[in-house]
């Protein structure tokens, strides 16, 4: 194993020891009781079972009263609104035929909510977005909640769902869990091309119809967008934990090969219960080998900023405490691989074409970047996952792949990366902590010192930049009050396209916000996540206009430039939205989750570290 990764691992196993054992003690007991009892559901009395059997088939009902088959809960986030969800319409009915043919049944537990964050970026609804993994990791308990199930089939791809999903699995954690992929759209408009058109749009060169023509090819069929933003990300971490099959993380909809694993994904979890011969709890997947193994994979391939938070809120799910400075310490020692956008104009079909997950798991393996001696749900050791999928005869088969990349450009081994560390970069000083996307950065886009220019949200930049006002001068764009506190730390990733265009201009141009930015946000320097949020009494409310700011990428610096005296001396200026004023779009039903919610650097979720619940 690298040094650095080992050690990493040993410092979050040791912090997190206490919280650990007693999340690992709660699981274990459940995990007995399912080995002795037989099905969950025998445990449950007549008038119980007979309700939760009531609307299956004669067949199910049949099998369903007896205590030899295990019982399989399908937990979906299909809507036909996003198009990597539509594909799930017809997976519960291949599911079902599937598990019953392995010897189990599966019902259809309960749906999570979905939404779109390419629909509410810049609305009020994006206000909503982080706070839905919450929402949906508690309705993921109450499907897993009515004891008829030894295991779980997860239907989920994108931003906070996939995130969201795992926390609520890890709580019934003596249950398998094995997320099932739809997989990505064809490859639609080039990147390169879409990104262009965006900045014209926002310079007033080209009107409404043809922007909407551009994004209409870009994201034109069933299947995730095919950049690399915080769902194709979301898939790269399944695969690498363990919690997809070898290979099905970047087939596409519609295949055979599709329908080929999604079938086997059935037979698997039927596989993996307590009742099987390979017990595979979802509590013992993902341990400290594991979470490291996801940080590893997201900083290789220059995946989304969103995960600095959701990752620390998986771990937390079970049992551990995850930190940015452990991300920090990896970003310095694992190298960058991938080129796909906003780091490169590739997509995913292109890099799946030059070897996707199993040359990348291979490689990174070989260089002792990853533990392979972990548990997934395919068996034990990651090494299974240097196979690729295909179909013989109707059914998959998996065979290790033993050449490298086939495109240079966009896949690299560890010994010719694209950099010699991690797209990923923590960032901090007099203003807080922040984390910087770098894999998307020029080198000479990396360090910018500049006056403030201050909002309180990004309506108020774009106003700005509309009227002229951002025209022909250096500035860091400071945009506040957006963290979990303030309004729910909605993506500010419209404000990627003005900013572009005055850093073209040749403008030094860079952001620090206490908000998000997309997962498809390049290009523009910027520190993001800040913490503390100027709503919790950070030092960004602080800040005024024509205050100078250095951001270096490079070094990972973030410094307000004025004396400590004079800050000293300031009261906060502006302020969030209050309960009152934060109404519309369903807001004011989150306004608890606003006051409930943790920092940044502590995942911005509102539970506690699964096994430290009630300690000090």
């Amino acid at each position: 194993m690298h040094r650095t990764v080992q050690e990493v691992t040993e410092r979050v196993a040791a912090r997190s020891a206490r919280s650990r054992a007693a999340y690992l003690d709660r699981v274990g007991a459940a995990a007995r009781e399912a080995r002795e009892r037989g099905p969950a559901r025998t445990a449950l009395g007549c008038a119980n079972l007979a309700h939760g059997f009531a609307a299956c088939s004669p067949a199910d009902k049949l099998a369903l009263r007896g205590a030899e088959r295990p019982g399989v809960a399908i937990v979906s986030a299909y809507n036909d609104m996003l198009s990597a969800h539509q594909p799930y319409e017809t997976y519960p009915a291949i599911l079902k035929d599937a598990v019953r043919e392995a010897g189990g049944v599966a019902q259809f537990a309960g749906g999570v909510p979905a939404m779109c964050d390419g629909v509410t970026q810049g609305r009020p609804g994006m206000e909503l977005s982080l706070y839905s993994r919450e929402v949906i990791a508690m309705a993921t308990a109450i499907a897993l909640s009515h004891d008829m199930f030894d295991g779980s089939l997860l239907l989920g791809v994108c931003d906070k769902i996939v995130p969201g999903l795992l926390i609520g699995a890890l709580h019934f954690g003596h249950l398998p869990a094995l997320f099932v992929p739809a997989g990505p759209m064809p490859s639609g408009l080039p990147n390169k091309v879409k990104a262009r058109t965006r900045q014209l749009f926002a310079e007033g060169k080209i009107g409404r119809g043809a922007m909407l023509e551009a994004e209409a090819k870009s994201y034109h069929s069933p299947g995730t967008c095919t950049f690399y933003g915080t769902a194709n990300s979301n898939q790269v971490l399944m695969e690498v934990m363990g919690l997809h099959l070898p290979g099905a993380t970047f087939v596409n909809p519609g295949t055979e090969l599709r329908d080929g694993l999604t079938r086997a994904a059935a037979r698997r979890v039927v596989e993996i219960t307590a009742h099987g011969d390979e017990y595979t709890p979802v509590a013992e997947v993902v341990d400290e080998k594991a979470l490291v193994n996801a940080a590893v994979a997201l900083l290789a391939t220059g995946g989304s900023t969103n995960h600095t938070m959701h990752l620390v809120a998986i771990a937390a799910a079970a049992g551990f405490e995850l930190r940015w400075d452990d991300l920090a310490e990896l970003s310095r020692a694992v190298p960058l691989l991938t080129r796909m956008y906003p780091n490169g104009q590739a997509d995913v079909n292109h890099f799946q074409a030059a070897g996707g997950m199993q040359v990348l798991i291979g490689d990174l393996l070989s260089a002792g970047l990853l533990h392979e001696d972990v548990l997934t749900v395919a068996g034990r050791g990651l090494s299974l996952y240097r196979s690729t999928p295909e179909l013989k005869e109707g059914e998959v088969v998996w065979t290790e792949r033993a050449a490298g990349s086939a495109d240079l450009d966009v896949l690299r081994p560890p010994a010719e990366p694209f950099a010699p560390d991690g797209g990923i970069q923590m960032v901090g000083g007099n203003l807080g902590r922040a984390v910087g996307k770098v894999s998307a950065i020029r080198p000479e886009h990396r360090v910018v010192r500049a006056p403030a220019r201050v909002f309180d949200d990004q309506a108020g930049l774009l106003a700005a930049f509309e009227a002229g006002e951002l025209d022909g001068r250096d500035f860091i764009a400071v945009v506040r009050y957006q963290g979990p506190s303030a309004n729910g730390m909605p993506e500010l990733h419209k404000l990627t396209p003005p900013l572009a265009v005055l850093q073209d201009r040749g403008q030094r141009v860079a952001l620090v916000t206490d908000g998000r930015m997309s997962g498809a946000s390049g290009k523009v320097p910027a520190a993001i996540h800040l913490s503390p949020e100027a709503a919790d009494g950070g030092p960004l409310a602080l800040v005024r206009d024509g205050d100078p700011i250095l951001l270096d990428l490079t070094t990972g610096t973030l410094e307000l430039l004025v004396p400590a005296g004079e800050l000293a001396g300031r009261e906060p200026d502006g302020r969030p939205a209050t309960d009152q004023e934060w109404v519309g779009t369903g807001r004011e039903l989150f306004a608890a989750f606003r006051r409930a919610a943790a920092p940044a650097d502590r995942g911005a979720g509102v539970f506690a570290i699964s096994g430290a619940e009630g300690r000090p």
